[in-house]
């Protein structure tokens, strides 16, 4: 291909010498336009415009067609010249062609190597073990906003950030590596020093840089805290929130500025992320992780991407204490409609959708409303951050196809038995499951209390529920608090 266009350009510069040997032929060769006492000049009236004596008017008309012939060469150099930086143009894309043809090929030629010798190492082992620390409830800091950064170019400086300390830094591991989806670590951190706990299990967990970037996202622009992050090096990804301004709200919210603060965050924070990467998890800086979380949200990952009556896969039970979890059962996941945030995946497409309408208070909460749920559920595990399946298993059970029929069989199979019952427990013969009935907002939030679970609705919604019934363990058996057989739908008027 080069060597055909090589010719070509040779052939260019033949007809640019030829063209012009003739046109000097031509030019040199032919009559003056108009001549003195002929009857013609250069324009109609030529006689009387050159209207002089015959010698003097030869000497001058000679000199004035001297000139002539001489611009009207100049002129047709002039497109010359623009025809030969035509082709000196197309010779020099022409050869960074080649030179960007060759590099290629070298590159594969490494890349093909690479991947051989890559495939002869055996795979990193899996890490099995499970955090068996008491579980503490984390606080739950709710956020919200819809404000955009005043400096655009500020925001464009931070995508390119992540671009460059992300993408560019693994680019040889993910141009050799198998074909793996990235799942970026997105950690939304202000002003706790302490980000330092979640970030150094974060980054002691991951089995690979390459397929969990970790970035850290910071508000508030508190100084202590950029050292702290900073203090990780290329560990890690550091952007920062650009706007930092008081948001302007209603009177009576000015004591919740925060929570708009954090939701504006929480905007600017996702779209650097989803600029890049088509998926991310997104935990708090007071969160810490547990041994088996990136295995976690890989497994998931094809489910929560296949099943569109999915929107979230969460790491977080809010019933998870001790008392009311099976440790043996830590493989155990679950559907539910409330959405439970704390360690949480998300894909693009939901945030495409959420981003346009996303709330300037509140987001939490806001993601729990019917118009934003629209029966959408997500997958939360029985114990909190550590499950421990890793890749193994099939986990197509969590399809809604599969699940519905087989969980309300197993829900209204159960024994109906009152609370006393349970409390007392004499009467009661191995582990359950369990059925209680609840069939008001009232009746519900009594027998929650006395049972030990999170009691509160959000848009009719009741933690860790899903069809309305909340699965956990009371002393040691399987209880399932739950509405009539036949339940359709929430009632958003019980929140």
């Amino acid at each position: 291909m080069v060597r055909k266009k090589s010719s070509l350009i040779l052939c260019g510069a033949f007809l640019f010498v030829a063209w012009n040997a003739l046109l000097l032929l031509y030019l040199w060769g032919r009559p003056p336009i108009g001549r003195l006492g002929e009857g013609g000049g250069a324009e109609p009236g030529g006689k009387e415009e050159w209207g002089v004596g015959r010698a003097k008017g030869s000497q001058v008309n000679l000199a004035g067609e001297v000139i002539r012939l001489a611009e009207e060469v100049e002129i047709q150099l002039e497109t010359q010249k623009k025809l030969l930086k035509q082709i000196e143009s197309h010779r020099a894309v022409w050869a960074r062609q080649k030179d960007v043809g060759k590099r290629e090929t070298d590159d594969t030629k490494e890349v093909k190597e690479e991947v051989v010798h890559q495939s002869s190492k055996p795979p990193p082992p899996l890490k099995d073990s499970v955090d068996d620390r008491a579980q503490t409830e984390v606080q739950h800091t709710q956020k919200p906003v819809h404000t955009v950064a005043p400096d655009a170019k500020l925001e464009k400086q931070q995508a390119t950030e992540i671009k460059e300390e992300v993408i560019e830094k693994n680019k040889l591991a993910t141009s050799v590596a198998s074909p793996e989806v990235i799942i970026p670590i997105l950690v939304i951190a202000c002003d706790r020093v302490t980000v330092k706990r979640s970030l150094d299990r974060l980054i002691q967990y991951r089995q690979s840089p390459q397929l969990y970037p970790i970035i850290v996202s910071q508000d508030c622009g508190h100084a202590e805290t950029a050292r702290v992050i900073a203090s990780y090096g290329d560990q890690v990804t550091h952007i920062s929130q650009p706007d930092l301004s008081d948001i302007r709200v209603r009177p009576e919210h000015r004591k919740f500025q925060g929570y708009y603060k954090i939701a504006r965050h929480y905007r600017w924070a996702l779209n650097q992320v989803f600029n890049t990467f088509s998926t991310v998890v997104i935990v708090e800086d007071d969160l810490e992780v547990a041994p088996d979380f990136f295995e976690y949200f890989r497994a998931l990952y094809p489910i929560l991407r296949s099943d569109p009556t999915l929107w979230c896969v969460s790491a977080w039970n809010d019933n998870g204490r001790d008392a009311l979890v099976d440790p043996s059962k830590a493989e155990l996941l679950y559907r539910t409609d409330f959405f439970p945030g704390l360690g949480w995946m998300l894909l693009k497409e939901m945030w495409d959708e959420l981003e346009p309408k996303w709330p300037l208070a509140f987001w939490d909460d806001w993601m729990r409303q019917p118009e934003q749920r629209k029966d959408r559920s997500c997958i939360r595990p029985e114990i909190s951050r550590t499950i421990t399946f890793g890749r193994k298993g099939n986990l197509s059970y969590l399809l809604k196809e599969n699940y519905d029929e087989k969980f309300i069989k197993e829900v209204y199979s159960a024994p109906l038995v009152k609370i006393e019952e349970l409390q007392q427990g004499g009467s009661l013969r191995g582990p359950g499951p369990y059925r209680v009935q609840y069939s008001s907002r009232d009746s519900f939030k009594v027998f929650a209390r006395n049972l030990g679970v999170m009691d509160d609705l959000k848009s009719g919604v009741p933690r860790t529920g899903y069809r309305g019934v909340v699965s956990f363990l009371y002393r040691g058996r399987r209880v399932f608090l739950a509405p009539p057989e036949g339940w359709m739908q929430y009632d958003i008027s019980w929140s």
